[in-house]
């Protein structure tokens, strides 16, 4: 067994940075069994710590390094990742014992050169710690929050572009905060205080979300998952912002639903949640593993309205045009809203793609709004912030279909800051300001 946390955590992260994978997914594969709680958590503080604020870390490397960063060997690479974050980031671990352990795994990975390079740099950056010099934040603002705060530049320059640089200077920073986790009472089987009381029981400290009539947020959740109340049923994991979709869809029992774009199931097992179990949901994906997971949520949670298929939301099901109360389109999207969750979206993300996505929301919209009936509710969301792929892209549908309108769902929030914005038939949601994931959520009814 590797018992090493720092080396999981170099094998992670070369995983991630060199092979494209899934931090969430490469982190679960590399935490071996019988690993103490305590050195999970400090392989998943790295991970994260180092990929959040990579770029900062390589900018600090390049201060000190003789050596290009293109022409540094991938896992050295990472060993000094590693080392550059404990040494900037990690207060209770002495810079002495980050270096010493660096060190030890460049004469594991390395040969004798990288064994004294590795050495070298993060020693000289400990002791210059306190002398690092940003960027000027006034003479040049993209650079500074694109280093300061390791986001891609041309995120910086959109969102400057958008909010001004107080609000993006604050994103950054919330983006690069841990969020806790948050989860959803499955009301069909217990109710938020037994759940609460359960919970507290078992020494999870929790509190109540404050949009989201079903959240609880979990200060101390680790393996949550692994309780009886999780196997059983009694919650799903889900953030408080992707709750308020089905909150606000508020569907009617006995209804019937079309979900295009299901997967993982939250919002689908949420709708059917609020409809008490009573009517017809078909919830849909391209994928045959997502529709496995949505049927495995579907069994936990004790729900029997939903009806998995596998379908492409780009084509049009001729069979269902006007037959639906209500039709979720939860669209794929850029994901800008997840980042404080999946840090590595910065790096995987293209400005490119985000115009290449707003066609494909678009079409799906489209196609989707034919499957509902007249007097029916068509539900828009994203987990972005780009304002091309959410409130523009909801206007020009309105403006191409004089059948529908947004609604107002005031009384569906119980939040004076959004009710204004919910009065005009959407919300936006932003970690700096709500201290959930970033959000999109429209609500048109056809007329």
């Amino acid at each position: 067994m590797n018992k090493n946390p720092r080396e999981a955590a170099i094998k992670i992260l070369g995983e991630i940075n060199e092979e494209k994978a899934y931090s969430n997914i490469s982190i679960a594969r590399n935490i071996e069994e019988g690993m103490s709680s305590l050195d999970e958590s400090l392989i998943r503080e790295i991970v994260y710590g180092v990929i959040e604020n990579k770029l900062l870390i390589d900018w600090v490397i390049m201060q000190f390094s003789k050596v290009k960063l293109k022409k540094i060997a991938p896992v050295i690479k990472e060993i000094l990742r590693v080392g550059v974050y404990q040494i900037l980031f990690m207060d209770k671990i002495p810079h002495s014992a980050a270096v010493n352990e660096s060190v030890k795994l460049a004469k594991k990975y390395g040969h004798k050169g990288s064994i004294g390079y590795v050495n070298a740099v993060l020693r000289n950056i400990s002791r210059n710690k306190e002398d690092l010099k940003l960027p000027e934040r006034n003479d040049n603002p993209v650079e500074y929050l694109s280093v300061k705060y390791s986001h891609p530049k041309w995120m910086i320059e959109k969102w400057l572009y958008d909010y001004g640089i107080d609000f993006t200077e604050e994103l950054c920073i919330a983006n690069n905060e841990r969020p806790k986790l948050n989860i959803r009472v499955n009301t069909l089987k217990t109710s938020k205080k037994e759940l609460i009381d359960r919970l507290e029981g078992q020494g999870f400290i929790t509190s109540e979300g404050k949009y989201a009539k079903d959240c609880i947020i979990i200060d101390n959740p680790v393996r949550i998952t692994g309780t009886d109340e999780f196997r059983n049923g009694l919650f799903q994991i889900q953030d408080e912002s992707s709750m308020l979709v089905a909150q606000i869809m508020a569907p009617k029992q006995g209804g019937f639903v079309i979900d295009v774009c299901s997967a993982p199931g939250g919002k689908t097992t949420h709708i059917a949640q609020k409809m008490e179990n009573r009517g017809k949901i078909i919830a849909r994906d391209i994928h045959e593993h997502k529709l496995q997971l949505i049927e495995s949520n579907i069994r936990r949670l004790g729900i029997d309205i939903i009806d998995t298929e596998k379908y492409n939301a780009l084509c049009l099901d001729e069979s269902l045009v006007n037959k639906a109360d209500y039709c979720l389109v939860d669209a794929p999207c850029s994901g800008l809203g997840l980042i404080r969750r999946k840090p590595d979206i910065k790096w995987s993300k293209d400005k490119d793609d985000l115009s290449e996505i707003t066609k494909l929301q678009y079409e799906i919209l489209l196609n989707s709004s034919r499957y509902v009936k007249k007097g029916g509710i068509l539900v828009y969301s994203t987990c972005t912030i780009n304002k091309e792929e959410n409130i523009f892209l909801v206007k020009k549908f309105i403006d191409n279909n004089d059948n529908y309108k947004l609604m107002s769902f005031e009384e569906l929030i119980d939040n004076a800051e959004l009710n204004k914005s919910a009065a005009n038939g959407y919300i936006e949601l932003y970690p700096n300001i709500n201290n959930t994931d970033g959000f999109f959520i429209a609500k048109m009814i056809k007329i």
